[in-house]
């Protein structure tokens, strides 16, 4: 049987696997022990018990359930209402008004919090009915909060990220410094959407609100303080080298603690809810991880990836076309998974294929998140799409019709990014 067969038949057993509702780690788990024992000649048991024990105890891989906690603590905190509180006076005069409190709403707490369901569930809890009772359309409400959420993926620190790094072994705090330039374009990009459509049709953005003096919107501003310092400290101590991501990431546990007790609304019944809901995550990303590297082992013992790349190699396509068709390819398979398991899925595959071609996996990195954003937007599995729909009540088709610009925004960030690729490299090359 050729390695294009083999593989086609492993891609099979996966995808029945996981349309039969299965674990995506037992799926991994059952593809790799498939592979190893039909294909390769290792003891398969033997390779799963060094599998586990030897990436079950990775000191990048702490940083996961720390920043999963850190997150879940805000996310029960009073964090979004304060940040409507500080950001609306100094937006209701811009063009498109308070629609901008979403997005800037949603990268701050991307910066904060590394889940894009997170920051949906959070800001939208807070603006979508504030921003309703003002007046403001319906389809740019949903689609500024689906599109802006998706910033979680991508701005430091990203859960998705440090992921990727532990399965590439590339450095995390490299990738999470490479990550804040395509975030800042993406909102760059998003705001100005919204600009554009304001001033193309002024009717559908309520009267601007009467102004306010600067030293009042300095006094609203003071709510921000808290979550800003607690940004800086997070993503600074990382940059300067003075923590690392894991280091970095207990110090924003501490530190939202304190933001959450400073702020009032959090008691030991929500810390309770957010330990649990810490650990639920970080156990079921952890399985993962060890169903993924199990599937990678078992892959390299194969010699598939390499075999693939060759193989792939001789179709002599360019970086441009490679790149390309691995777009299309991730957000199909984005449609029916979740982003964490696209990336787990395909990296041991992939990643020698785009290094085959001279592409960067720091880069490859941040490239793979974006296309993993524009997914999390995408019916039929879009997350985004689910958690917004949740919230409001609206058909899933009508929160994806609202989301769509927002998609098309993202792509047109993707091509910024591969054509300037100094977008990513540029910060991390600074270090």
């Amino acid at each position: 049987m050729t390695d294009p067969m083999i593989a086609v038949l492993l891609l099979a057993i996966l995808l029945i696997m996981l349309a039969g509702g299965l674990w995506v780690a037992m799926a991994l788990m059952t593809t790799a022990l498939v592979a190893i024992t039909f294909f390769a000649n290792p003891e398969p048991g033997l390779v799963l018990a060094t599998t586990i024990w030897g990436h079950s105890h990775s000191w990048a891989l702490a940083a996961l359930p720390l920043f999963i906690l850190m997150g879940e603590i805000l996310l029960r905190s009073r964090l979004s209402q304060d940040m409507f509180t500080g950001l609306a006076p100094w937006l209701g005069r811009a063009p498109g008004r308070l629609l901008h409190v979403n997005i800037l709403g949603c990268a701050i707490f991307a910066a904060v919090s590394g889940s894009s369901a997170a920051t949906a569930a959070t800001i939208g809890r807070m603006s979508v009915p504030e921003l309703t009772a003002r007046g403001y359309p319906e389809r740019l409400i949903i689609g500024t909060l689906a599109g802006s959420a998706t910033l979680g993926l991508l701005i430091p620190p990203s859960i998705i990220l440090i992921v990727y790094g532990v399965a590439t072994e590339q450095s995390i705090a490299r990738l999470f410094v490479a990550g804040i330039l395509p975030g800042l374009m993406l909102v760059g990009l998003f705001a100005a959407y919204v600009a554009v459509r304001a001033w193309m049709n002024p009717d559908l953005i309520p009267p601007a609100p009467e102004r306010q003096a600067f030293v009042a919107k300095l006094k609203a501003s003071r709510s921000l303080i808290p979550v800003i310092l607690l940004i800086v400290g997070v993503i600074g101590s990382i940059y300067t080298g003075v923590a690392s991501p894991t280091d970095a990431a207990a110090l924003g546990v501490v530190l939202a603690l304190i933001l959450a007790a400073f702020t009032g609304g959090f008691g030991w019944a929500e810390f309770r809810a957010a330990l649990m809901g810490a650990t639920r995550t970080s156990c079921m990303i952890a399985f993962i991880l060890i169903g993924a590297a199990f599937l990678s082992i078992s892959m390299g013992f194969t010699g598939l990836p390499r075999n693939l790349a060759a193989w792939i190699s001789d179709f002599g396509l360019t970086k441009f076309q490679l790149l390309a068709a691995l777009t299309v390819f991730f957000v199909v398979l984005g449609c029916f998974l979740d982003g964490i398991s696209v990336v787990v899925l395909t990296t041991s595959i992939i990643l020698p294929m785009v290094q085959a071609v001279g592409i960067d996996p720091l880069w490859f990195g941040i490239y793979l998140v974006i296309v993993v954003e524009m997914s999390q937007i995408t019916p039929p599995v879009g997350f985004n799409l689910f958690v917004i729909q949740g919230l409001t009540g609206l058909d899933i088709l009508r929160v994806a019709r609202a989301a769509a610009p927002f998609f098309f925004l993202l792509l047109l960030g993707l091509i910024l990014v591969i054509v300037f690729p100094q977008i990513v490299t540029m910060l991390p090359d600074a270090m």
